[in-house]
């Protein structure tokens, strides 16, 4: 059977990440979450002081990224595949408020961004794979099969983000997390270096109002189109 690239690009906690491990399950094709790749090296930031709410070390971020190496790794076969620093498997860690805070900064610098960018093309040089983030469809695959920009209203997005956070065990405020939400949409879609930005040839999914069965079906009917070449 022929294999695409399938991009999933939009705001954060539109449920990109789910779709897209939904997706490449199904269809037995390679997952990779982006925004993984820039949360770790943002945990690395914060690990070695190279960013905080009063100082951003961008020289020393950019000058220690040859030390960065970024894996993905499954505990089995059924398993998700979580992701390594130097190592060091920090799924659980990438994924709290206070680097959430720091990883829209972090993915601005150019350097960070080619790095990744570097890595992810070559992930899907064989295609047969799924990869969401904010600049999949723009520059990572700009000539993917098929390009899916997903979006929610924010409020929307920041109750599922909360309601996450709160059964992971997080000591937040909902208002916390709507803030981070709209500033994280301001950062990503007005930075210099590939904004989030929907492309002509991108289907827009605004999953406000949808569960994560008819999302799931929407996006895996569009896949199955362009496999088979009906679209």
């Amino acid at each position: 059977m022929k294999k695409i690239i399938i991009a999933i690009d939009g705001y954060s906690s539109t449920g990109k990440s789910t779709v897209a491990k939904q997706l490449a399950d199904f269809l037995e094709y390679v997952y990779v979450d982006s925004g993984a790749m820039y949360r770790a090296i943002t945990l690395y930031a914060l690990q070695n002081n190279f960013i905080s709410e009063n100082n951003f070390d961008k020289k020393s971020l950019i000058t220690s990224l040859d030390k960065i190496t970024l894996n993905f790794q499954k505990e089995s076969l059924n398993s998700k595949a979580e992701i390594l620093l130097n190592g060091v498997n920090v799924e659980n860690e990438i994924r709290t408020l206070r680097v959430s805070e720091f990883v829209s900064p972090i993915a601005t610098l150019s350097a960070v961004r080619a790095k990744l960018v570097q890595q992810q093309q070559l992930m899907g040089k064989d295609k047969g794979i799924v990869m969401d983030g904010r600049d999949i469809g723009t520059v990572v695959f700009p000539e993917a099969e098929l390009k899916i920009f997903m979006n929610a209203n924010a409020e929307q997005r920041a109750k599922r983000r909360y309601t996450e956070l709160l059964e992971r065990g997080d000591s937040i405020t909902f208002e916390e997390i709507l803030n981070n939400v709209i500033e994280r949409d301001h950062i990503d879609s007005t930075r210099k270096d590939s904004p989030l930005t929907k492309t002509n040839d991108s289907i827009e999914i605004d999953n406000s109002e949808m569960n994560l069965e008819d999302q799931f079906q929407t996006i895996l009917q569009l896949a199955k189109d362009r496999i088979a070449g009906r679209v």
